[in-house]
């Protein structure tokens, strides 16, 4: 047997949840003589009678009965299934590393918001682990461009490069005057227990004074630099996500010619290749790229 036809099977359901055809009729914006007519369809279509005709109006058969609440849930189930795909098709999944997040995304993501109101930005302030994407977890990613193990089919479009350089709490630079070597007899602070932030500079300018393996370890950049405005060492600053602390002066730069890159690149926005173009990760690209985020960087580098 092949399905019934839609319209006959709407028009059933509601006759048999109102349990009638005129409050059913109101419901579907239609004559009462078309919900009997589908009804009517419907009951031809299976072969027997779903409704007891009477003077008084309609009541449902034994098959009437089981075919009720076998059609309200299927009719809800879809309903609930559309309003989902609907709801996805307008919400942006943003996964973002916590420190960038909260220095540098979030200041200007209402930004974003006022411009598309229309778009739902639900942002994971996390690490981007490699997974996400093919579970449609997430829309987009920042990560750093070079990660290896990034499958092939993710685009990696670059937003602005991570600049290193030494920062410390202004009554640290007597200490520091004679210059890095005396790296020696400070604490270093580090913004991951990876330890990579000193280990990269030190490499980069063969400051071999420094151990890039001692000092006290962060779970991340935003805690590290707090600390070096404590006066408790000399962090590894990210010269675009310390901007504030060294524009207000509590951080500055002992070395400030001593400025480096890392072998990661620059932070990227990632995403899937098939979702590249859709409208609403289109749209956060674009406004990303243009951002005053991205405007202010040189100066910061400056």
């Amino acid at each position: 047997m092949r399905l019934p036809p839609l319209n006959a099977l709407r028009a059933f359901e509601a006759a048999s949840r109102h349990q009638g055809f005129i409050a059913a009729a109101e419901e579907l914006f239609v004559t009462r003589g078309a919900v009997s007519r589908q009804v009517k369809i419907l009951e031809d279509h299976i072969g027997v009678p779903l409704f007891h005709r009477h003077a008084r109006g309609v009541a449902l058969t034994a098959a009437g009965q089981r075919l009720c609440p076998v059609l309200t849930d299927a009719f809800a189930r879809v309903l609930r299934e559309v309003e989902q795909i609907a709801a996805d098709a307008a919400e942006l999944r943003v996964i973002c590393p916590p420190t960038l997040s909260i220095r540098w995304l979030l200041p200007q993501l209402e930004q974003f918001r006022a411009a598309h109101p229309e778009i739902k930005v639900r942002l994971t302030t996390s690490f981007y682990g490699g997974k996400g994407f093919e579970r449609a977890e997430y829309d987009l990613g920042i990560a750093l461009q070079n990660r290896p193990g990034r499958p092939p089919d993710i685009e990696v479009q670059p937003l602005f490069e991570m600049i290193l350089s030494p920062a410390c709490a202004p009554s640290l630079l007597p200490a520091l005057a004679e210059g890095p070597a005396a790296l020696a007899g400070q604490r270093l602070l580090h913004e991951s227990p990876r330890r990579e932030d000193w280990a990269t500079w030190v490499q980069h300018f063969g400051v071999e004074q420094a151990d890039p393996a001692g000092g006290e370890a962060f779970p991340n950049l935003d805690m590290a630099t707090r600390a070096a405005v404590m006066g408790a060492g000399v962090v590894m600053a990210d010269l675009v996500l310390c901007q504030e602390e060294l524009a207000r002066g509590d951080l500055v730069l002992p070395f400030p010619e001593m400025v480096c890159g890392t072998p990661d690149g620059a932070y990227a926005l990632i995403g899937e290749r098939q979702k590249w173009h859709d409208p609403k990760v289109a749209a956060f690209r674009e406004w990303l790229l243009n951002s005053p985020g991205l405007a202010g960087v040189p100066a910061a580098l400056a």
